[in-house]
Formats: structure tokens, sequence, C-alpha cells
């Protein structure tokens, strides 16, 4: 062979020899980052979103067992008390599986120490719920009330704050994450260009192959953190609203009355809180079904969203419960007008599957600060309203004005 066809082909070897090891590097570094992309995605998704979900739960279930247990201390009927004692319980058990499968998995000594805190203000807050029920049991009403107000629902508070902040470090733990895998996806497309351009430089037609794997490859990471926005989407969502209504859930809607009561706070502004019991409800799903009666809890919360404002919100408690929030509100007589509004909207005959229903509704309201400075006196006095509108105690409906 002479020497110069000699040397061409020790060059062409060599060539494809460090092409070869630029598609070796190539493929070794995607592999590595997608596994790595792998591992973080299943992380957030399947580890820190759990964790937020079970969070979330307790924190709902902890509220609805401390409401409970206030609800006890009001009524004055035994078996509405021991209706209110069921959700009490029932609630107790859904505060304890979510921080039981919480346990279940694992956690960071970060994490860890967190929990064990929590777990003797839980015992604490225990005692003294059961202490309140003790109270109760003896009718000894007044100082059961005293006892909630000064001890479990600041207890009940502080254990919120914990979940928020333990639900919070999760949030931030997913937010960095997704740095991760941003980082990586850059790093990653990086590795693969460089690779690339140096194969293109000794093969064009491999280099060219090569190059349109990288982007196959960067298509699919891109789909993969495009579904992991659209599940995080849905999990918020969830969280947020009601499934069946699509208005806002009660943690919502006691985020939005709590900005509203911080912003009235601060510039000297009024807030008005509507309560919308439907009247007769038990009777349509026991006489036309369920289905009826999830159609006409659907029609009544197109008919609140219509006959409010866009700045005001309406969300559903659950059952037949709904609460509206109305901001910036010039003073009683504007809770009033919304009130006949919404009662002019809901009351009405509407025909679903084939069933003629007449929707009737109370409407009660409370008005920030008059009735209450902060959420939970605000509820209580709305709710206490439209308890006085149905029972006929104080006026039948909202067009007989005024009512307090």
């Amino acid at each position: 062979m002479p020497l110069q066809q000699r040397g061409i082909s020790l060059t062409i070897s060599m060539a494809f020899v460090v092409l070869i090891a630029l598609i070796c590097g190539l493929v070794l570094n995607s592999l590595l980052q997608l596994r790595a992309l792998n591992t973080q995605m299943t992380t957030v998704v399947e580890t820190h979103n759990r964790k937020i979900d079970l969070i979330t739960q307790t924190q709902v279930a902890s509220h609805l067992r401390t409401d409970s247990l206030f609800r006890m201390v009001l009524a004055g009927d035994p078996f509405e008390r021991d209706a209110y004692f069921m959700e009490f319980n029932r609630a107790g058990f859904l505060v304890g599986s979510g921080r039981n499968a919480l346990r279940q998995m694992g956690f960071t000594p970060d994490e860890q120490r967190s929990f064990d805190a929590q777990t003797r203000l839980v015992n604490e807050i225990e005692a003294i719920q059961e202490q309140v029920v003790d109270l109760i049991n003896a009718d000894r009403g007044p100082d059961a009330y005293r006892v909630l107000r000064q001890q479990a629902i600041p207890n009940k508070e502080a254990f919120n704050q914990q979940l928020a902040d333990m639900r919070a470090l999760y949030q931030q733990a997913n937010l960095n994450a997704l740095q991760r895998v941003k980082q990586s996806y850059r790093r990653t497309f990086s590795y693969t260009l460089a690779f690339s351009i140096a194969a293109i430089a000794l093969a064009l037609l491999i280099a060219w192959r090569t190059l349109r794997k990288a982007r196959l490859r960067s298509q699919l990471i891109l789909e993969q953190m495009g579904e992991l926005e659209r599940s995080r989407a849905a999990l918020r969502e969830e969280a947020t609203h009601d499934p069946l209504t699509g208005l806002a859930n009660r943690r919502l809607f006691y985020d939005r009355l709590h900005q509203a009561v911080r912003h009235a706070h601060r510039y000297g502004g009024k807030v008005g809180v509507l309560y919308v019991d439907l009247d007769r409800f038990k009777d349509i799903n026991d006489r036309h079904g369920h289905h009826v009666g999830d159609a006409v809890l659907t029609e009544v919360a197109k008919r609140l969203t219509s006959s409010i404002r866009d700045s005001d919100s309406a969300a559903r408690l659950g059952g037949d419960e709904f609460v509206v929030l109305l901001e910036e509100v010039q003073g009683r007589e504007d809770c009033l007008a919304a009130a006949h509004k919404i009662e002019q909207a809901v009351n009405a005959d509407t025909k679903f599957y084939g069933f003629n229903v007449k929707i009737e509704a109370s409407v009660g309201h409370a008005l920030y600060p008059n009735d209450g400075t902060d959420e939970d006196a605000l509820i209580r006095a709305a709710d206490a309203a439209m308890y006085r509108v149905k029972t006929g105690c104080e006026s039948a409906r909202q067009q007989h004005l005024p009512f307090q």
C-alpha cells in the first residue's frame, strides 16, 4: 500500500474511532440524563405531590373536627348533637389516617422532627377536645365553649400552621426538583449538540442521524414536562374546586375570605358573606333521586354565579350549602340587596329529567367587621342569620327588609 494511501486510511480509521467515541459518549450521557430526569420527575409526582395531598387532607379534616365540636357546643337538640359528634369522629379518623400515610412514606431527619412536634400538639389537641366533649355531655355548655375558644381553637390553628409549613416545604422541594429537571434538560441538549457538531465534522451522514435522535429525545423530554405541568394543574384544580358544580370549595373560599378580610382591615373597608341553604333539598333527593339532586345543585351554582359581580366569589361548602363572598361593599344594605337578588335568581321552578322541581333557598348574611373579625366568626354569623330566615324567626325572605 502506498504511503499516502496508508496515511489516509489511518486518518479515516482514527476519525471513525473518534466518531464512535463521540457517539458512545452521546448515548451514555443521554441515558444518564434521562435516568436522572425520570428519577426527579418520579420524586415530584409520586412523592412530593402525594405528601402535599395528604397534608391538605389532614388540614381540612382538622378544621372539620374543630368545626363539628363547635357546632356540638351550640346545638341544643340531642339528635343534632349526635350527628355533629359522628362528624367529629369521622374527621378525627381522617386526621389519623392522613398522618399515618405520611409516616409510612418516610421522612428526612428535619421532616421527622417537624412530624414529632405535630404529634405532641395533636395529642394535646385531642386531650382538650375530649375535655370539651365531656363538658358537653355534662350539660356544661358555657365551660365547654370557654375551653374550646381559649384552648382548642388556638391549638388547632397552631397545628394548621405546622401543616402549612410542611406543605410549603414540599412545594419548595417540587420547585427545586423542577429546576433540576430543567438544568438536566439544558445540559443534555448542550452535550448532545456539541457531540453532534463534532460528529458532523467527521461524518456528515452519521452526525445527521445522531442529531435527529437527540432531537427526538428532546421532544420526549418536553412532552414529559408538559404532562407533568398538566398533572399538577389538574391536582390544583381538584384540591380547590368542587367536582360537581365547579365552584370553589371550602379551602379556596376560606383563603379568599382571609385575603379579603386582611385587605378590608388594612384599608378600612367592609366585606360581606352570604350563606345560602336550599330549602327541602332532601325531599328532592328522596322523591326524584340523587341524579336530579345533583342537577339542582349544578343549576343553583350557575344561578349564583350569574347573579353576583365578577369581583365576588361563590363556593360550595358541601351538601346543599353555598356561600358568597362580597368584596368592597358599602354596608349592610349591599349585602341585603345581593341576598335579595340571589333569592330571586335561585327561587324558581325548573324542569330536570322530566320532573318539575321547585327550588327555594334561604339566605343569611354577615358583615365585616360588624358581625365578626375573622373568617370563622363571619361564617358562623351568616349561618346563624340564614337559620333565622329559614325558621322565620326574623324575616321570611330577603324582601322583608331589614333583618340582622
